[in-house]
């Protein structure tokens, strides 16, 4: 992951216009934060009130481990700053994290046994990497970020947790590859709502096949991501 706080920032901005595109948002109800290198605790994060469509690299905050803003103006979100934080010491390897609702996504939350089920190959690159936490309300305080968290501690190998009744955060080691992770699975979900949408049941990728796929995607997951990272960027002038 590039270190240099101004590319971060550029990388971060880009990433919450890029995901109000997609419609990988909600109102102003969501938050990406980024863990800069350093000695000290020191995130990225976007402020509330400012819709991601209009985000900017000068208007993400920096702030510290006990949520103090240090530079920027404007407040991060109780919620934010409660997942993040303890998201971040969960697991060092997620230096990026990411909070959405976005629909496909959070519909797998809403119903009973909600899974993402491994029918579509797009699905596979997530094989042995997803956790499933239960519904604890919305997150006000510290107590029910670090129960948010308890997953990412459990389960370090898990880089999705789907939140029950509420929607899911991805970790990851960079901006590029956590935005990869984000836009390819509402596809992956939105995929297996479609089918399921025809009222017959999903075909499961054999076990064999499951795992030979998972492993081809992570040959290349680091690459592709940084790719079409950059790809999305250019298009949209970023």
């Amino acid at each position: 992951m590039q270190t240099n706080p101004e590319t971060v920032r550029r990388e971060l901005a880009a990433a919450l216009r890029l995901a109000a595109k997609h419609d990988l948002n909600e109102g102003i109800c969501n938050h990406f934060s980024v863990a800069l290198s350093g000695r000290d605790e020191r995130y990225l994060i976007n402020p509330y009130g400012i819709h991601w469509s209009q985000m900017r690299p000068g208007d993400l905050l920096l702030i510290d481990g006990a949520g103090q803003v240090l530079e920027g103006e404007g407040e991060v979100e109780a919620t934010a700053r409660n997942i993040h934080i303890a998201g971040h010491r969960a697991n060092p390897r997620h230096r990026a994290i990411f909070h959405v609702h976005m629909p496909y996504a959070t519909s797998l939350t809403m119903i009973e046994g909600g899974r993402l089920e491994m029918a579509h190959q797009t699905a596979a690159r997530f094989y042995g990497r997803v956790a499933y936490q239960g519904f604890g309300g919305v997150a006000l305080d510290e107590a029910e970020g670090e129960r948010l968290a308890k997953a990412q501690k459990d389960n370090p190998h898990a880089d999705v947790i789907f939140l029950e009744h509420h929607g899911v955060t991805i970790g990851a080691p960079s901006v590029a590859l956590a935005f990869d992770e984000l836009y390819y699975l509402e596809r992956a979900c939105r995929q297996q709502v479609l089918a399921l949408s025809t009222g017959r049941p999903l075909k499961l990728i054999p076990d064999q096949a499951l795992r030979e796929t998972a492993q081809q995607y992570m040959q290349v997951i680091e690459f592709q991501a940084d790719k079409h990272f950059e790809a999305l960027m250019r298009v949209e002038g970023l």
